[in-house]
């Protein structure tokens, strides 16, 4: 669960006037991409039916992805990064049609980078159950009409099964790494014990094993939030006039508390004022209470409610002991060689979480401990410290 935008990765810092207006007037009833929108980089793959865990069967699933650099004629140097909860497959590149802010990784894949375009064939898809192109709640079902509340409930698992049928479809048998951060490192390590054949390397950043009572119990109130905005209507919203964005808003203030660490935001903001207004009954606000709200509103500009709620119900199915007995049982399928890395401050997912993962995989660059980066920055370290992160990733590749 994080930023997963350049534009909101970056440290936390003071919001100006000139923020505060760019933001005025109600929010669309979705930031979804719809058809019909600006592609922009984003190639389309019709994948055919999914059976879900659940028992469910979505009759067709389309995945949005984007590509860099050039599959070899082995097909033997392809990477698939997968994204965290709010991400996209705009992983790399410059913001311009379809495709408002820049790459969210774009100090890490490209040539020459960590993740070397000049070297690998790297592809990101949109996660089934997303809103930037993927089926998902605001896409069509085949009755002609948004799925709304009638999208099923789908599990990590299933979201991994897709990427799968991706990957049949471009012929990638055999992927040299799989990488994840967050939500995207949940992916990752399902890849590697799911289908351990055709991952050659794996990279674990800030992401658990298991999504813990203490997450789910941070992802609940997230969720409750949405659904109790009255705009909602139970998630069939899309022919309203307004929709749920004051709920999405008050979710996504909640998430960035779990993103970044208390001494980032006590250090920038301290107690300081937004303006000139007295916030102790003076009418005025605290400086990291309009911090929260403008990147709250700015979120519902570019994302779904309905997609929200179901991609955190994704992540809180996470387990990748389910049904294949303890961690170290489940994980000894693993055979990629691995990484898996923390970060100090992380509160959404603690470094214990990832030295559990890196205890039990059986082949990881770096021993029986998780490689552990120290940064102010929280959770979101992952997306920012990339002199940090970088280095970490050319090592597993380099492997």
């Amino acid at each position: 669960m994080d930023w997963q935008t350049s534009e909101d990765t970056v440290p936390s810092a003071f919001i100006t006037e000139a923020n505060r207006r760019a933001l005025r007037g109600t929010p669309p009833v979705t930031g979804a991409w719809r058809e019909g929108d600006e592609a922009g980089d984003r190639l389309f793959a019709n994948l055919g039916p999914l059976e879900l865990e659940s028992g469910a069967r979505l009759p067709h699933v389309r995945l949005a992805y984007e590509t860099w650099g050039e599959l070899n004629a082995e097909a033997s140097n392809a990477v698939l990064v997968c994204h965290a909860l709010t991400g996209d497959s705009h992983l790399a590149g410059k913001p311009g049609p379809g495709h408002p802010t820049s790459g969210w990784w774009s100090g890490v894949v490209g040539p020459g980078l960590a993740i070397d375009t000049e070297r690998f064939f790297v592809i990101a898809p949109n996660m089934l159950g997303g809103c930037q192109g993927s089926t998902g709640p605001a896409s069509f079902s085949p009755e002609g009409a948004e799925w709304g509340s009638r999208f099923p409930y789908v599990t990590i698992r299933d979201q991994v099964g897709a990427q799968r049928l991706l990957a049949d479809r471009l012929g990638l048998e055999r992927f040299f790494a799989v990488v994840g951060g967050s939500m995207g490192g949940m992916h990752a390590i399902e890849w590697a014990v799911t289908h351990p054949e055709r991952v050659e390397r794996l990279a674990v950043l800030a992401a658990p094993a298991i999504s813990s009572a203490d997450q789910i119990a941070l992802n609940s109130v997230q969720l409750e939030a949405i659904r109790m905005d009255p705009a909602f209507r139970g998630g069939d919203y899309y022919d309203e006039a307004e929709g749920p964005y004051r709920g999405l808003a008050l979710a996504r203030r909640m998430a960035l508390l779990n993103y970044r660490s208390p001494d980032e935001l006590n250090e920038r903001f301290e107690r300081s004022w937004q303006g000139v207004l007295d916030p102790l009954g003076g009418g005025g606000r605290f400086a990291v209470e309009s911090y929260l709200d403008f990147h709250g509103n700015k979120f519902t500009r570019r994302f779904d409610a309905n997609s929200y709620v179901r991609l955190v119900e994704a992540m809180n199915s996470h387990d990748v002991t389910r049904g294949r007995g303890s961690l170290a049982e489940a994980l000894a399928a693993v055979t990629a060689r691995s990484l898996v890395l923390g970060i100090d401050t992380d509160r959404l997912f603690p470094v214990e979480q990832q030295q559990a993962i890196a205890a039990a995989l059986p082949s990881t660059i770096h021993g029986r401990e998780a490689v552990v980066v120290s940064s102010p920055f929280g959770h979101d370290a992952f997306l920012i410290e990339n002199d940090l992160v970088g280095p970490q990733l050319a090592a597993l590749l380099a492997s």
